[in-house]
């Protein structure tokens, strides 16, 4: 499946100036289970940011690649999800119409009435003002005496929409999620990742074993937020994945740099202490001290200067590195083969000894 013919689509992305995101789990690849009719019964959200002008989605289900069929966006326009019996049609039909003037509700009216397969689909649909629409086909229903429920609901600036859900409360914990951010400050992919997962939480989609996949999807049309002519800031697609939604956040987290993507830690220890033994050994470390030792005042701890050496001594070897202080395998042996060939690196392991015992 390719993006590149549905320029001003929510069909294509991967590049931000904020967020570049390469989805795991071959997000650009049409899986072979998915056949000829496309079916994605799932539950997802649509909504804006008045403030910002933003427009998204938010989906998951427990089939692989969700984000290359249901979530679809157009900047400043607004933001569609096409599922159940997914016609891809109702993506750029919706944000067409969306953007000739035509209100959400008529626009689903005219696209429903179009489609001879209107029964077998469901859909949600919001513009840039707030007004969402949805249609849920009577081939969605009928299940619920075996535990496949079928719920909507909209709110303000949002649209959530599910089926083949474990209770219509999955539907219900999303749209709570959504509002409790309401005016919160926070981008918008932040809060539909967060919404969806409070879906996942209740048991989201009921059908146990099948493969999972996740994705969010927003356009920014304000000056500058995208690289992109099609306004996509926000593209992540977990194609597959035990835990999809909690990927999704992971990737948004790391991407993005938000405080507690990682764990931050000054890191001490005795093999701080070896390192600057092997960089003073070779000049780079305090070079015109004595040998670093356990009673040299923070011999343990990495700190700016003993990463500063670390540089010095990779740049001799002519090595990039854009992770300052970056100590690997790579590093460590050339360590070695320099105090090798300097002579040194007996003197330097003998010194190393002690700092190096087990004892129990």
């Amino acid at each position: 499946m390719t993006r590149s013919s549905l320029a001003r689509s929510a069909f294509a992305s991967l590049l931000s100036p904020l967020l570049l995101a390469v989805a795991s789990s071959g997000s650009a690849q049409e899986p072979v289970t998915w056949g000829a009719d496309l079916v994605f019964n799932t539950f997802s959200i649509v909504g804006i940011d008045p403030e910002t002008g933003e427009s998204g989605v938010a989906v998951t289900t427990r089939v692989a690649c969700v984000g290359n069929a249901v979530p679809w966006v157009r900047p400043g326009v607004g933001a569609v999800a096409t599922q159940g019996g997914t016609r891809l049609e109702y993506g750029h039909d919706l944000l067409d119409l969306l953007e000739q003037g035509v209100a959400p509700r008529e626009a689903m009216d005219r696209v429903v009435a179009a489609d001879e397969g209107r029964e077998r689909r469901q859909v949600g649909v919001i513009d840039m003002q707030g007004r969402s629409a949805q249609w849920t086909g009577s081939g969605q229903y009928g299940a619920e005496d075996r535990g496949d429920w079928v719920f909507e609901r909209t709110g303000l600036n949002y649209a959530v929409q599910g089926n083949s859900l474990v209770s219509t409360a999955v539907v219900d914990s999303v749209a709570v999620a959504f509002e409790r951010t309401e005016g919160s400050g926070r981008h918008l992919a932040d809060r539909l990742i967060e919404a969806l997962y409070a879906g996942q939480v209740l048991g989201g989609d009921g059908r146990h074993g099948r493969t999972q996949s996740a994705a969010v999807l927003v356009a920014d049309p304000r000056p500058g937020m995208s690289r992109r002519q099609d306004g996509v800031t926000t593209d992540i697609n977990v194609c597959e994945h035990p835990e999809p939604i909690r990927e999704v956040r992971r990737i948004y987290d790391t991407i993005s740099e938000t405080l507690g993507f990682r764990n931050l830690q000054h890191f001490s220890g005795r093999d701080i202490l070896q390192l600057k033994v092997m960089l003073h050994a070779l000049g780079y470390y305090r070079p015109e001290s004595s040998p670093p030792s356990m009673e040299t005042t923070d011999a343990l701890l990495y700190d700016r200067e003993t990463a500063e050496a670390v540089d010095a001594f990779r740049a001799a070897q002519a090595w990039q590195t854009s992770v300052p202080g970056w100590v690997d395998a790579n590093t460590i042996a050339r360590l070695w083969a320099r105090l090798e060939e300097a002579g040194v690196a007996g003197e330097v392991r003998q010194r190393m000894r002690e700092m190096v015992r087990v004892r129990r």
